[in-house]
């Protein structure tokens, strides 16, 4: 089959509003990040520390190992005497054993040797464990097979950990291995940055909860579940408030109240016509609104305040449950990231070859969905373009795996050119 190749787009341009009353994508960016509010610290059992990052630096108070143990199941020796154990057998008298986790002293005389099990301590004077295949495994009197060096098979004081070495650093994300070196440096608690708290609300008369059926001019609350999964994926604790009506005094009591509670606040249906003025309007007197358009396609259309006491960074977005993703992952995302404590709250980006060409509105850094595929041959990331008009398709955004950036000085980009394209989560 041959013809023209598809063109895809997100937004058309909108040429009556001139591209100067448009703040760009990277400044709102930088508002937002620059008001990140990170959750003071606690101090957490280390079994409930996983996923979060420590804040502080957790400094060893003693070795690990803390003594001179076997690493394997052996026979403990002085090195010297099966040094010619490779040339002719050598026979020793075993004088003992010593399983892991005994806490007798015991002390080995030359020319003899005590049975030992991995994981336990060696005795004096031995510098050396003879694993048992090395032998011919009798415990009166042992016959070894093979020589051992000085500190074969022995994990020696402080290997693993000296005392006063950075167990866990500050910054860290805490994950299995980490926990597991805290219990062996002998930590309970550990200081952690706690998982920011989301509140995600839906705002508009027309929504319903998903298990009601819709009537004529109703339609699903999608905004919330949505965002509030987006949200947990980034790693907040995440609070789903739902629907609330567009009742000033009902809107303004749900949102101050969670403005106690959170260190983000999404308002969903909050931005675009005048529903959303309404919603600006009964919000303002918790704080400054900026309802400056951004120069993005999807989701030019929101808001960004910090409101309440405490400066809560507060967001107004677009009702269409696209446009709505979009603006969380670009602005709202990234913003969770830096208050969790992550270093770089970005996602990875990496330059891919286009399969198809693509349009963007003018004066506008554009976020379309894309599926990143890799070719094998030679390594190449190449990104086929989703959805063939508008904003709308949330389910193109549900298959795609990237977002193609394209900036606000290109209308139009000719499939085989080089785009930058940002990795979504991974699919399991």
């Amino acid at each position: 089959m041959t013809g023209p190749e598809p063109t895809y787009a997100t937004e058309k341009p909108d040429a009556t509003e001139p591209a100067t009353e448009f703040r760009p994508a990277d400044r709102q960016l930088s508002l937002v990040l620059d008001a990140a509010v990170r959750p003071r610290p606690v101090r957490v059992a280390i079994s409930e520390a996983q996923g979060l990052l420590c804040a502080e630096e957790v400094v060893a108070e003693d070795a690990l190992p803390g003594f001179d143990q076997a690493a394997v199941d052996g026979y403990a020796v002085r090195s010297v005497d099966v040094r010619t154990a490779g040339e002719e057998p050598v026979q020793l008298p075993v004088v003992g054993e010593i399983p892991a986790g005994s806490r007798q002293p015991r002390r080995l005389q030359p020319g003899q040797a005590v049975r030992v099990a991995t994981g336990a301590p060696l005795p004096t004077l031995a510098d050396a464990v003879v694993p048992t295949s090395y032998s011919d495994g009798h415990q009166a009197r042992v016959t070894v097979h093979q020589g051992v060096p000085s500190a074969g098979y022995v994990r020696r004081t402080g290997e693993d950990v000296q005392i006063g070495d950075v167990a866990v650093r500050q910054g860290d994300t805490i994950g299995s291995a980490q926990v597991g070196l805290l219990a062996a440096v002998g930590r309970s608690k550990v200081l952690v940055y706690p998982r920011p708290r989301v509140s995600v609300v839906s705002v508009g008369d027309e929504l319903v909860d998903i298990d009601r059926t819709p009537s004529v001019g109703q339609v699903y609350d999608v905004n919330s579940y949505a965002l509030a999964a987006a949200a947990r994926d980034a790693g907040a604790e995440v609070s789903r408030v739902g629907i609330v009506p567009s009742d000033a005094r009902k809107l303004r009591e749900t949102v101050e109240g969670r403005l106690l509670m959170s260190e983000v606040v999404v308002v969903a249906g909050g931005a675009g016509g005048n529903a959303g003025e309404e919603v600006r309007a009964t919000l303002s007197d918790l704080g400054r609104i900026d309802m400056t358009r951004v120069a993005m396609h999807p989701g030019s259309v929101q808001g960004f305040g910090r409101l309440g006491p405490d400066s809560v960074p507060t967001f107004l977005l677009p009702a269409n449950p696209m446009s709505a993703l979009v603006v969380f992952e670009v602005l709202i995302r990234p913003l969770i990231r830096l208050a969790r404590g992550t270093r770089n709250p970005h996602r990875r980006v990496v330059g891919a070859r286009l399969l198809s060409p693509i349009t963007s509105a003018a004066g506008r850094k554009g976020f379309l969905r894309g599926q990143l595929l890799r070719d094998e041959s030679n390594g190449e990331y190449l990104v086929q373009p989703l959805g063939t008009s508008g904003a709308h398709l949330l389910a193109s955004l549900a298959e795609a795996n990237c977002l193609i950036t394209v900036e606000e000085d290109l209308t139009e980009v000719a499939a085989g050119e080089q785009v930058n394209v940002t990795f979504l989560a991974q699919r399991a």
